[in-house]
């Protein structure tokens, strides 16, 4: 009989993407559905990366690029890491990916054998797991809940780790909550991991221009934690470039060495175009980056005060990204008569249904109590939006 592959399998479907799916199905189908599960920013490309393009595609842009990347791109990243990070990195430590997705599925299957252990703090991205899975490495979560702010202790990481302990994978700015780990709090984890010098961490900073309080903080600015951490990043969210498909890693060069090997063989280099245009965003003017920062932070605090009024719904000040991430079991067990609701994924299929309001169940991130809705929209929309749901919410008895 013929099959798929046992790691195919294995695998599951992406719900953020099967959810952003089934909402533009319904939209063709002429319903007024509200997509809150899209994970990306709806501003349009700044016009000057655009314009980069386009010279690059005069210039002749248009064969193939080096593995790793092409040198003045790479060269743009190191320079951005100084200048923003205060980090010293090479250009052979720079690897140029077709999105920072592949960048973590590059890192991942260069250092994880069958069996290692994967330390994943959770609520997580949802295809950390999977990318896990495809390395034939073993998941190990650390719950953490909302009265943590959706952070782990190092008290819960020290527990965690084992002889087969590998990598540690998390994001900050966190998809999906928007929590952010401190200088503080990373020091003190990164305390734990100076003690089991055997662990490699990759930190996903792809939401780093996201971020609501400050400076952002990196595992890599401590002198004894850089040679083991692995910056991943990326244009996508912070110039509004999800399409162009470019991330990137800052790595110690045995793995950055690994990594191109890898890429060499999956695909080779990332669009020429999309990388020359890349180098416009990296070293370009950055003033569309403050200002799409400012007007999701706008988003944000409408939409806390709105929610805060939808019965049932507890949440926290998410401090970067663009996402909320509502604790919502306090709805379960409660019916309108012909639905009950008794899961994360009940509910969110309820909103769909019943508001024309698409949004991501938790479970889907690790956190079954929880409900992740973007707003990567435009304020009226997010306003009609909660709207629906908070009318659908008070419909259940």
């Amino acid at each position: 009989m013929l099959k798929v592959s046992d790691r195919i399998a294995a695998m599951e479907l992406s719900p953020t993407l099967a959810m952003s799916q089934k909402s533009r199905e319904m939209k063709a189908q002429g319903i007024d559905v509200i997509n809150l599960s899209v994970g990306e920013p709806d501003f349009d490309t700044p016009d000057h990366i655009k314009k980069a393009a386009q010279k690059a595609i005069d210039d002749n842009y248009s064969h193939y690029s080096p593995v790793p990347g092409f040198l003045e791109l790479r060269q743009a990243v190191v320079n951005k890491l100084k200048r923003e990070n205060g980090l010293d990195y090479t250009v052979d430590q720079i690897v140029v990916s077709n999105g920072a997705k592949q960048s973590i599925v590059n890192a991942m299957m260069s250092i994880v054998n069958k069996g290692d252990e994967v330390i994943i703090p959770s609520p997580f991205w949802v295809s950390y797991s999977e990318i896990v899975k495809l390395a034939e490495g073993k998941c190990v979560f650390i719950p953490a809940s909302i009265d943590q702010d959706f952070k782990i202790t190092p008290e819960q990481l020290e527990k965690a780790i084992t002889p087969k302990t590998k990598a540690f994978l998390f994001s900050s700015p966190s998809n999906p909550t928007g929590s952010l780990y401190s200088k503080e709090e990373l020091r003190a984890l990164a305390d734990v991991f100076v003690k089991h010098p055997d662990i490699v961490v990759l930190s996903d900073e792809i939401y780093e221009h996201i971020n609501y309080v400050g400076t952002h903080e990196s595992m890599a600015q401590f002198a004894d934690m850089k040679d083991r951490v692995v910056v991943i990043n990326g244009v996508s969210k912070g110039y509004a470039m999800t399409g162009w498909r470019i991330g990137y890693i800052a790595a110690p060069l045995w793995i950055a060495k690994a990594c191109g090997k890898l890429q060499g063989q999956m695909t080779s280099g990332a669009s020429s175009i999309a990388q020359m245009a890349s180098v416009s965003a990296l070293d370009g003017d950055q003033s569309s980056v403050v200002s799409m920062r400012k007007a999701f932070k706008k988003r944000r605090d409408l939409a806390l005060t709105q929610l805060k009024e939808v019965p049932g719904f507890e949440i926290r000040e998410p401090k970067g990204a663009f996402y909320l991430f509502p604790q919502v079991n306090q709805i379960f067990g409660k019916s309108n008569g012909n639905i009950t609701i008794n899961t994360a994924t009940d509910l969110s299929l309820y909103l769909l249904e019943s508001a024309n309001v698409a949004t991501v169940t938790g479970e889907a991130f690790g956190a079954p109590e929880c409900l992740r809705l973007s707003y990567a929209t435009s304020e009226e929309q997010m306003a009609e939006a909660i709207r629906r749901i908070k009318s659908a919410i008070e419909k259940l008895k």
